[in-house]
């Protein structure tokens, strides 16, 4: 007798539906403090003076920093895993990384609207048993309509 499937319909109807959009406003301090808090030196992103010569004319974020949210209510990265999780997915839950391009460069005085959704998951079948991956992107948009970034993170529930 086969195994049940772990894709429920639940599931399914998630793929591709983009959560409610988070906006994340970017600020010249929190771009000097994160830059601080990884080490990074690099004078466009902490040196006021030395980055409004620069070819940007502003201070600019390292990578991997996109602001912080202020509408916090939208449907984030996390908060589509527990709806993962909700709609039937195993609740044991390995990161399985993220990746992410970046398209546009993002500095102080952006404004950035983030839209999460499931953009792919599939049942496989491994030495412990079955599992789902799941792969859910985020993508930045900046005040210009540019996509900025585009992150793809994959989660393996088991």
């Amino acid at each position: 007798m086969a195994e049940a499937s772990m894709m429920t319909d639940e599931l399914k109807k998630l793929i591709g539906v983009p959560g409610e959009a988070i906006t994340y406003k970017v600020e010249e301090g929190a771009i000097q403090r994160y830059a601080q808090a990884i080490g990074d030196p690099n004078p466009l992103y902490n040196d006021v003076e030395y980055a409004a010569r620069s070819k940007h004319g502003r201070v600019m974020c390292p990578p991997g920093f996109t602001g912080w949210p202020v509408k916090a209510s939208g449907v984030s990265m996390f908060k589509l895993v527990e709806a993962l999780v909700k709609a039937g997915a195993p609740p044991r839950l390995l990161d399985g990384g993220i990746e992410y391009e970046f398209l546009a460069p993002i500095g102080a005085g952006d404004v950035l609207t983030a839209t999460t959704k499931v953009a792919d998951m599939i049942e496989k079948e491994g030495k412990s048993g079955k599992f789902l991956l799941a792969t859910v992107e985020t993508t930045f948009v900046n005040q210009n309509g540019e996509v900025a970034v585009r992150a793809q993170a994959s989660f393996i529930n088991r």
